[in-house]
């Protein structure tokens, strides 16, 4: 069952919100696919999973990036107001 058509039979009463919230939350679960990785034909390591392509760095771009998970988790709290969220 679709988002729309939930909304849809709560809106006409056929279905009570509690029922309608957990099967939104099952619609979510289906839409957003499991990260994986795995290994380019180039020897980089591919993120699968985030986004329609994947993100393709080498071993010492993600070795950077995780050693900077820290600063990049304090940026985006101090600018929460200015981010933007994609909905999903």
């Amino acid at each position: 069952m679709k988002k729309e058509e939930i909304l849809a039979k709560v809106a006409s009463g056929e279905l009570p919100v509690e029922q309608a919230s957990k099967l939104l939350d099952e619609v979510e679960q289906t839409r957003r696919p499991q990260l994986y990785c795995k290994v380019s034909p180039k020897g980089a390591l591919s993120l699968y999973g985030l986004q329609r392509m994947p993100v393709t760095l080498y071993v010492e771009q993600w070795e950077r990036l995780l050693a900077f998970s820290d600063e990049l988790r304090k940026f985006i709290e101090e600018h929460q107001a200015e981010l933007k969220r994609k909905d999903r």
